[in-house]
């Protein structure tokens, strides 16, 4: 779809639109990223619309142009973006965890407005969220404002990888940005489980590779 096409569905509710979604919930280290975007109750801009024409789900975009307009929607939206982090990903589940960052995300947007309605990637509604909503399966490749949000939390859960990277390079998760690679499951069982692991997410591995030793 085109960017047209993206704002064109936002615009069929006859609200403001706030998109929302989440970056961050397969990988076993790093916390969850969740992204909320509006783009305001004016007109868009022929010139952002110029600057966003390949907007779509960040998952169908190269890193270098997932970054080549994460400025442009940070500038010249109202956004918020939502980290929750690793010990509590453990203690209330990866799930939880990411409606927890869009109800956070998006309610700091919300309760600014009274006529605002709020879409949710995939098919889940945030839970104990206050303002009107409705989930959108696939959202991130129809609405301009779940697409805007997807480049928003996977950038910045990117940059944020690389952050941790540094501290432990032998991860790679500058690369696998904390997925189950082969190569980050080797540098697991060869240095073991950092506090960025998510030990819940690994719990099989380990129990698989015991019953292989046995």
């Amino acid at each position: 779809m085109s960017i047209v096409d993206l704002i064109n569905f936002d615009k069929q509710f006859g609200k403001l639109i706030i998109g929302t979604d989440e970056a961050g919930r397969g990988p076993a280290a790093g916390g969850v990223y969740a992204a909320a975007v509006c783009f305001g109750e004016k007109e868009i801009s022929k010139n952002l619309i110029k600057d966003l024409e390949i907007l779509n789900d960040s998952k169908k975009l190269t890193p270098k142009k997932r970054e080549s307009i994460y400025d442009s929607i940070l500038i010249n939206t109202l956004n918020k973006i939502v980290c929750i982090e690793v010990d509590e990903i453990e203690n209330i589940n990866i799930l939880n965890s990411s409606l927890k960052a869009m109800n956070l995300a998006c309610s700091d947007i919300a309760e600014k407005f009274s006529n605002s309605l709020t879409l949710v990637d995939g098919n889940k509604l945030i839970k104990n969220y206050k303002f009107p909503q409705q989930y959108v399966i696939k959202g991130d490749s129809k609405s301009a404002s779940i697409a805007a949000a997807s480049i928003l939390a996977k950038v910045t859960r990117d940059r944020y990888m690389e952050r941790l990277h540094e501290e432990f390079p032998m991860y790679n998760w500058a690369k696998n940005a904390g997925y189950l690679t082969k190569e980050h499951i080797e540098a697991i069982d060869k240095y073991g489980l950092t506090k960025y692991h998510r030990p819940s997410f690994l719990k099989k591995y380990f129990e698989a590779k015991q019953l292989s030793l046995i």
